[in-house]
Order: structure tokens, then C-alpha cells, then sequence
């Protein structure tokens, strides 16, 4: 059964998929009962896969096709039933197996992507996370969403071998913008959180990286307000972390208003000098 959408580029997707096969049925001069009897299942099969309310699995693309008698198209729509069943996926279907093959699933996306733009309003994120940090959030991350199997320690190492990946060598830049909430929320303790801060400090001063960071109290009145954590990949995809699972987002106008919010909160970050001098701040409300 398709697990609910949290977006409208999820159901936007299926709906998709589902007038390009109604279409194919309707070019073919054949009803919906005719198209039934020709794949082998029931009418109102078809009338759910034609309303997005089921998405068809492969072989049922194929059989579509044959029936339509276009086989050839089978290998396109395949793929957009892949692509379409990539655009939401649930925490609790993606994490059964454990928490390491998500990121080694992400390995090769994170390594092709020249610029990575990432906004976060809760916590730092995981391209400059520390590995006591890493393994804190996955810790916890396993406890509240009740994975059953236990890989936190081979997910760390896979997160913490993909960052030294992606910094030891060039053409990857990143521009990380974060609210001064950010600085604050911990995850592990005070201590795990200070080397958080640390690290922090010393990554803004590579040249791969532009760390912003939007102070509290900024006034939104006539500008970019918070939105959910989304990080950026080149222009090809967006990914939106939400509580029950995430968004893929792929469609070129929908990354283009992610673009832009990025760009308007990123004109609200301080940079620089003054970065530094939030996060000393947050150092020092650790210690107080």
C-alpha cells in the first residue's frame, strides 16, 4: 500500500505516473474492464492505479504495457515507479534493516554533489557533526524510533568515513546555514555538545566551507522565516528530514523555491567574525 505523502511532490509524482498510464489506456482505444481483463486482475485495480490511490508495481507497468501494446515504454514508466516510490519513504520502512545502509545508500549522492547547501533550525547537521555527536543522534535516534537492529557503531563509522571523504578532497564546497538555536540543542550532554561547538569553530575556517548562522531575535517581518531542516544537492534533489520519514524532491520548480529560501535565509546569517563570536557564546552558556 503507498504510504501517505507529506508533500504535495509525492502525490504530485504519483499523480503523474497514473495519467501517463490512463492515457496510454485511452490511446489504445481500450475501457478500463477491457485493460482488467487483458492484465489479469480486477476493474477496480485499475481504477486505483488511474486515481493514484495504488502505485502499480513493476510487473503491473509491464503488464499495462503489453495490454496497451506498447511493451517498448515498459522500461521508462519502471523507472518512474522507481523514482516515484524513492519520493517518500518512512522512517519505519527505511530503518527495518538497521541504520548503516541508509548511508552507505547516500554514499554515492554525497560524492557527486559539488555543492552542498544545508538549513537547519534544531541542531548542527551531519556534514560537520563530531563523531561523539554522530553517535549521540543515532543512538538516540534508534531508542525513539524503535529500530531493531542494533548498527549504530558501523553507521558512525560509515558517516565519519564519508565526511573525511568529502573534506580530504576538493571540488566539494558547502554553505551550512544554521539558527543560533542550533548552537544550543543537545544531544549526548554538555560535553559531547562543547566538542560539538569546537568543531564548528575550526570547520568555518576552511575554505570549502561558508557557515551562517541566523542570530535569535532576527526580525522575519519582510523576510525568510524557519522552515523544516532540508539539505540541498547541487540543484539535482532536495532532502526534507520530517518526523515520520523524508522528502525527496526532485522537480526542477519545487527545488527552485527551496533555492530561493535558502538564498533568503542565507542573507540573514552572520558569517565570519561574528559566527565565531555565537558560538563562543554558546560555549560559554555550556560552562555557565
Amino acid at each position: 500500500m503507498t504510504p501517505p505523502a507529506s508533500s504535495s511532490t509525492a502525490q504530485a509524482a504519483r499523480q503523474a505516473l497514473a495519467d501517463r498510464l490512463r492515457d496510454l489506456r485511452l490511446d489504445a482505444n481500450l475501457s478500463a474492464r477491457q485493460l482488467s481483463a487483458a492484465a489479469g486482475w480486477h476493474e477496480a485495480k485499475t481504477s486505483r492505479i488511474e486515481n493514484a490511490k495504488k502505485t502499480p508495481s513493476e510487473q503491473d507497468v509491464r503488464r499495462w504495457c503489453d495490454a496497451c501494446g506498447v511493451p517498448g515504454l515498459a522500461p521508462e514508466l519502471i523507472a518512474t515507479v522507481r523514482a516515484v516510490d524513492s519520493t517518500w519513504l518512512e522512517w519505519r520502512r527505511a530503518e527495518r534493516t538497521g541504520l548503516k545502509h541508509l548511508n552507505v545508500q547516500v554514499r554515492d549522492l554525497y560524492e557527486r554533489t559539488n555543492l552542498f547547501r544545508v538549513y537547519s533550525p534544531t541542531f548542527v547537521p551531519g556534514p560537520v557533526q563530531t563523531e561523539d555527536a554522530i553517535r549521540a543522534i543515532l543512538t538516540s535516534v534508534r531508542a525513539r524510533r524503535r529500530v531493531a537492529v542494533n548498527d549504530v557503531e558501523a553507521a558512525v563509522a560509515e558517516r565519519v568515513n564519508r565526511q573525511e571523504s568529502l573534506f580530504s578532497r576538493g571540488g566539494h564546497r558547502f554553505h551550512l546555514v544554521l539558527e543560533q538555536a542550533a548552537l544550543g540543542m543537545q544531544v549526548g550532554g554538555p560535553r559531547v555538545q562543547a566538542g560539538q561547538l569546537r568543531r564548528l569553530l575550526d570547520v568555518r575556517r576552511l575554505p570549502a566551507v561558508s557557515l551562517g548562522i541566523i542570530p535569535s531575535g532576527t526580525d522575519r517581518s519582510e523576510r525568510q522565516w524557519g522552515v523544516e531542516m532540508f539539505f540541498m544537492f547541487d540543484d539535482a534533489r532536495v532532502s526534507v528530514e520530517l518526523v515520520s520519514g523524508f522528502l525527496n524532491v526532485t522537480a526542477p520548480a519545487e527545488i527552485a523555491m527551496y533555492a530561493e529560501t535558502f538564498a533568503g535565509l542565507s542573507e540573514l546569517a552572520a558569517y565570519g567574525d561574528a559566527a565565531a563570536d555565537l558560538i563562543e557564546g554558546a560555549l560559554r552558556d555550556l560552562s555557565a
